[in-house]
């Protein structure tokens, strides 16, 4: 089976209002849903068309020659001069409401539709169209050139390419008169000049808002309503200008949309300058939740201290018992007091020095062994350096000695080297002449005793 080849039908049921004449079409800016398309005899009731052209304009356009119109036809209708290609978006009953909406009361606005679009028509239609986007960025070099302060945004030409109408942004008065000329003799069309706005322009570029949602002014807006701060003070909204604007650099349209609910449901709440009196303190108001229908009060009226959130209708019926003299016991709805919740203290039943303790008995055993110390030394009878040096060495060997030699054998040489070193010393000077002096006799002394233990071990050997 090719499932390429299918075609497809829109699913529509008529007891929910809905057809392919009503859901067609749906990617244009201004569609309008129409709710009436599945009533018989709705399109033959009035002979009204609604036709939108490019983005935001649109016209309506009488069918004089009964044609079978319906939602998304391309149809041919009348312009100044010659004519333009649009697309038809509404029929029937409700293009007379539309009527009313765009205030157009003059039949002369009203224009008539000449066919629908021929082949022909529509070579000639995409022709215009392939020339706007070159034609806008050539008029923009001119506007700059001449010194104008304006900004052209768009350029729209019609189905016959016999005028083009170039939209422009501009703060303040413009005189394009010479502009004009310039214009028509270098594209030499008619030429129309319409200002627009900055909700236009970004409606015409189109883009992403902060909701991540493409523009409304882009997709489905038709009118645009005048927003000020008040909608986001009613909405209890901080002014931030960054935050409150739009792509456009203007308050967003958005902010108009649920600012008649939070109108009504702030009505509910009681007044900011009232203040609750209790028997406790008196409390002012902090912070409001519009849309739940929640205060929250503080016992400082600049900072919030003592939070209490209560429903607005406990609210007032502290009002009205304030204006009769008396006071509740607290804010809550029981009118008991409110129960404070006491902190735990981790650390309550903790000593903070018990770290300090383990380091002075540390400390204090320290100087117990330092003062023994000191102690000990003090009973000892004190000797020459050159003897505690000889002391410090003999210990040194008789560790080294203990670890290969008996302990017979380390006594008697112990012995036999106390021997030697007494019968040195009772030699004459005479003898000690050759012998060397000072630091010499002591390396000298030093590496005898280190080659003892070694003789010791070679000893121990043969035995």
């Amino acid at each position: 089976m090719d499932f390429n080849n299918l075609e497809y039908e829109i699913c529509h049921d008529c007891d929910r209002g809905l057809c392919k004449q009503a859901i067609g079409r749906q990617d244009r800016q201004l569609n309008t849903y129409d709710w009436l398309a599945d009533i018989p005899g709705n399109a033959m009731s009035t002979d009204l068309v609604e036709v939108q052209f490019k983005h935001t304009r649109k016209g309506y356009y009488h069918n004089v020659n009964h044609l079978e119109l319906k939602k998304g036809d391309i149809v041919a209708v009348e312009a100044n001069p010659g004519h333009d290609i649009g697309v038809v978006t509404l029929t029937g009953r409700l293009v007379k409401m539309q009527l009313k909406k765009a205030n157009i009361k003059s039949p002369d606005d009203i224009k008539r539709i000449y066919r629908i679009a021929r082949p022909v028509d529509l070579e000639k239609y995409n022709e215009a169209k392939s020339r706007e986007h070159a034609t806008m960025i050539e008029s923009r070099e001119i506007a700059k050139k001449l010194g104008l302060q304006m900004k052209i945004g768009d350029v729209e030409y019609q189905g016959d390419c016999n005028k083009a109408i170039f939209y422009y942004i501009a703060d303040e008065r413009v005189d394009f008169r010479q502009l004009i000329k310039v214009l028509a003799e270098t594209f030499h069309v008619r030429i129309e000049m319409k200002q627009i706005g900055a909700r236009q322009e970004a409606g015409r570029i189109g883009g992403t808002g902060p909701c991540g949602r493409e523009l409304c002014c882009a997709t489905w807006m038709k009118n645009f309503v005048s927003v000020s701060t008040n909608s986001a003070r009613f909405q209890d909204i901080s002014l931030n200008p960054q935050k409150l604007a739009g792509m456009c650099a203007k308050l967003k349209c958005c902010l108009n949309y649920e600012v008649d609910s939070y109108v009504e449901a702030g009505r509910k709440l009681p007044s900011k300058e009232v203040i609750l009196q209790t028997k406790d303190a008196d409390y002012h108001l902090f912070k409001t939740d519009i849309l739940a229908g929640l205060v929250t009060y503080s016992t400082d009226k600049n900072m919030g201290a003592n939070l209490v959130t209560i429903t607005a209708e406990r609210a007032k019926e502290i009002i009205e018992l304030n204006r009769s003299g008396e006071k509740p016991l607290s804010l809550q709805e029981d009118g008991a007091l409110k129960e404070t919740r006491k902190t735990v203290d981790l650390l309550a039943n903790e000593n903070i020095t018990r770290f300090d303790k383990a380091k002075k008995k540390r400390k204090q055993g320290n100087k117990n062994k330092q003062k023994a110390a000191a102690a000990n030394d003090k009973q000892q009878p004190q000797q020459p350096a050159a003897r505690k040096d000889e002391q410090r060495n003999d210990g040194q060997r008789q560790q080294e000695g203990e670890r290969t030699a008996p302990r017979a054998e380390r006594l008697r040489g112990k012995g036999e080297n106390q021997g030697e070193r007494k019968a040195q010393q009772q030699r004459p000077a005479q003898d000690r002449e050759g012998q060397p002096r000072g630091g010499q006799r002591r390396q000298a002394g030093r590496q005898q005793r280190n080659q003892q233990p070694r003789n010791d071990q070679q000893q121990d050997a043969k035995e």
